[in-house]
């Protein structure tokens, strides 16, 4: 994530934050060297990183993600904003579309250090990447629990995955992760683009904190 965020930024200029490592990873902490900060730290040390950003000039912060774990933390901190008043908008960018084309996949999971990701990662930070460990350890679906796909429940990743791995990652290539590497630096670019061209979001969370203080007057 690191990599894209910052070649996206040189093809739209950003102020590109330092790392920030204090995301959400409770699915993780039965793996040796897991930090897991609790639901209260992590929610109120983001707010006040994207409070002193904003104090500090940056009006519209784009957090992009690079992991899945987030996928609902950060939606919902971003919709958290409307709690109070606050002088800036937040932005959350996380992925991007599967571009047409390319090398094929062959990784039918492909979630966690399967083929995409560790492809990727033999771009971002190739001494990280050891292909001959990769069949040391399942990726298999272990398939624990059944479930209808619209119940949810918290340690459904550890009942599919309980290894922290999910596909194949030996499939990799420099091939693949080329291409998903560009497409996800564009996804980041475009998305700080839209950024900056938002004149709306901060007027209208404006007008609904406004709004917000006599909810009998807001007309129907």
């Amino acid at each position: 994530m690191r990599h894209a965020a910052l070649h996206a930024a040189q093809q739209e200029y950003a102020i590109v934050f330092p790392e920030y490592y204090f995301g959400q990873i409770f699915e993780a902490k039965h793996e040796a060297g897991t930090v897991a900060y609790s639901r209260e730290i992590q929610l109120k040390l983001l707010q006040e990183t994207t409070d002193e950003m904003a104090r500090n000039g940056c009006k519209k912060i784009v957090i992009v993600n690079g992991h899945g774990g987030n996928e609902s933390l950060l939606p919902f901190f971003a919709q958290s904003q409307l709690e109070k008043p606050h002088d800036y908008v937040v932005y959350v960018q996380w992925g991007h579309d599967a571009p047409k084309g390319g090398p094929p996949k062959k990784d039918a999971l492909d979630m966690h250090a399967g083929q995409t990701e560790t492809s990727v990662m033999m771009i971002s930070r190739p001494d990280l990447v050891h292909l001959d460990r990769a069949a040391s350890e399942s990726g298999a679906d272990q398939k624990h629990v059944n479930l209808p796909k619209d119940v949810y429940t918290g340690i459904w990743w550890y009942a599919r995955f309980p290894n922290h791995y999910s596909g194949e990652g030996a499939l990799a290539t420099k091939e693949l992760g080329e291409f998903e590497m560009n497409a996800w630096i564009n996804a980041i670019a475009a998305a700080t683009r839209a950024a900056k061209a938002d004149d709306e979001s901060l007027k209208l969370q404006n007008e609904f904190y406004e709004k917000s203080k006599h909810p009998l007057d807001t007309r129907p």
